[in-house]
């Protein structure tokens, strides 16, 4: 396994940390980002994991990162953009625009930034092709009646990818993948998992295992941009 690590964000519950753990048990040095501290946090860094705690609507948090990897490794294997939230159009007015920017940071901004800081990390990588995944969403083909800022931003990351897949290449494979539903979260209620499975054409929650099978397939193809 090469030594230029996996820098993945949002590493702190959910898809995020199954990735990291996977990575990490596979041989990848992990470089992961993160929120808000997690009691799993503690296995990460147990396995070797580095890790950075930056909140991606301060940019000087952001800054401190890309100083940081950029001083410690001389190049990358890969960026995952998995850090994500989910905020639900505002009722009051005052508070659209609020709504819009952290969405835009999250999904668009800071990782059209990451890309651009850390490019010559990707480029350097000594033992094939690097790759940048953005995980996106299905939404962003869709929209969303309830989530009009998140579904923008989702579809504005893709927009991301086509523009890095031409700009990187052939170094550099630059990739998405927007799924549907794939885990439900600890607090939704058996009406929402309903209501939400009614939707779904394969009628079940993916499972991370899925997220976690695309994303190796992609890290091992050299081809697919």
């Amino acid at each position: 396994m090469s030594k230029s690590p996996v820098l993945i964000t949002g590493v702190g519950r959910r898809i995020g940390l199954a990735l990291a753990l996977d990575c990490l048990a596979k041989g990848y040095h992990v470089i992961g980002t993160y929120r808000t501290s997690y009691p799993e946090l503690v296995k990460l860094k147990d396995m070797g994991a580095e890790l950075y705690q930056c909140d991606f609507q301060y940019p000087e948090q952001v800054s401190q990162l890309i100083d940081a990897v950029s001083a410690k490794h001389t190049s990358l294997r890969a960026i995952i953009h998995n850090a994500s939230d989910w905020l639900p159009d505002s009722k009051n007015r005052e508070d659209d625009l609020s709504t819009i920017q952290q969405m835009m940071n999250v999904h668009v901004n800071i990782p059209y930034h990451l890309n651009l800081a850390l490019e010559p990390l990707l480029r350097a990588y000594p033992d094939g092709i690097a790759d940048i995944i953005h995980i996106t969403d299905y939404v962003a083909a869709t929209g969303s009646k309830k989530h009009i800022a998140y579904a923008a931003s989702k579809a504005a990351a893709e927009n991301l990818v086509l523009s890095y897949a031409a700009k990187l290449a052939p170094e550099v494979t630059v990739n998405s993948i927007a799924p549907a539903l794939i885990i439900f979260n600890a607090q939704d209620t058996q009406a929402y998992k309903e209501k939400a499975l009614s939707k779904s054409v394969m009628a079940r929650e993916g499972g991370v295992q899925e997220i976690l099978r695309a994303i190796h397939y992609l890290l091992q193809s050299e081809y697919m941009t």
